[in-house]
């Protein structure tokens, strides 16, 4: 059973409340005015976020909106401090953006076991021992516990990867992606197979691992929200490097042109940034051309795009390994 990919949504955090101070005066045997001994409450628990590795989306939270820390013990006589409100740990994806509700980036927690005090327990109130003075020794005063904080926030989850992969539906990307990694996508033939981002791992040798992620296809128009629109682009953004597959099945030498400039716009459309990234065009699905086409092809798109680009074959794997030391290379430039 595949788990629904959830990168958004909204909660609401209640850390907990202080406990009261106590108002309190000794009353022992033999000892008439013992004085105040009322203890301080406990201070409420607080609400953390976590980044935890081993969840991959926001999809916990759909059902669960509202999140609330314990509240601080009140002291007690005897001098006794009230306990402190267990904290309330919240587990997220790696790489999860928490903004406010006017959209300010709160915290950005884009490394494993990264933590953050998202809303502060309240203060435990004062028992009437901390108002005893060398004038004052009896005091009857004391203070209630702070209320905790209470935020309402937007958590937008942002995959990290090494290599982001760019195509038109059905362009073989989830091939690619099976091929070179562990990662079991959808694989048809027919578009948007992928309906959420996926992450895979290729591994070039025992020290040189590339993670790669495969968003949706899109098509002309998904800045306008035409097919599954350009949201998922959100989780190419962490990628150093995009990697364009371009499909030469059954399509003329202008189609291809006009594909190439479709995924270019729409990232564009998207964010300036992302699309000045260092980006490898790729001919896909070699094995289904005669090798005279392809080439010819090849040389025609560098020709025409002002570019080098490369072929392979995600179901014989030809060409793969070439492509993975290329995107090495563009990753670790000093090396």
């Amino acid at each position: 059973m595949s788990i629904r990919f959830v990168d958004e949504v909204w909660i609401h955090v209640y850390a907990g409340k202080g406990g009261d101070g106590c108002c309190s005066f000794r009353r022992e045997k033999y000892i008439p005015r013992g004085g105040p001994d009322g203890g301080d409450g406990g201070r409420g628990g607080h609400i953390i976020l976590y980044a935890d590795p081993h969840v991959q989306t926001l999809l916990d939270f759909t059902g669960r909106p509202v999140h609330k820390a314990e509240k601080g013990r009140p002291g007690s006589s005897k001098n006794q401090t009230g306990r402190m409100g267990a904290d309330l740990r919240i587990a997220v994806p790696v790489g999860t953006m928490v903004y406010d509700e006017d959209g300010n980036l709160i915290v950005d927690l884009a490394e494993s076991e990264q933590e953050f005090v998202i809303a502060s327990g309240g203060a435990g109130g004062r028992g009437n021992t901390g108002f005893a003075t060398s004038t004052h020794q009896s005091p009857r005063e004391f203070t209630p516990g702070e209320e905790g904080e209470e935020k309402r926030v937007h958590l937008e989850l942002k995959l990290i990867a090494d290599v982001g992969l760019l195509g038109l539906p059905n362009a073989g990307k989830s091939t690619f992606l099976s091929r070179v990694s562990s990662a079991h996508p959808k694989i048809a033939d027919y578009p948007f197979t992928t309906l959420s981002p996926q992450l895979g791992i290729a591994e070039l040798d025992t020290f040189r691992r590339i993670v790669l992620a495969d968003v949706p296809g899109l098509i002309e128009g998904a800045a306008e929200g035409v097919g599954l629109g350009i949201g998922f682009l959100r989780h190419l953004e962490r990628t150093r490097v995009l990697l364009h597959l371009i499909d030469p099945h059954d399509r003329e030498i202008e189609d291809l042109i006009h594909d190439h400039a479709v995924i270019r716009g729409e990232v564009r459309s998207h964010s300036e940034e992302l699309a000045n990234r260092p980006t490898i065009t790729v001919i896909n699905k070699s094995d289904l051309l005669p090798p005279e086409d392809l080439d010819r092809l090849r040389q025609e798109l560098e020709k025409r795009l002002g570019e080098p680009v490369r072929v392979i074959s995600g179901v014989t794997g030809a060409g793969i390994r070439e492509v993975l030391e290329a995107l090495w290379v563009l990753l670790n430039p000093s090396e």
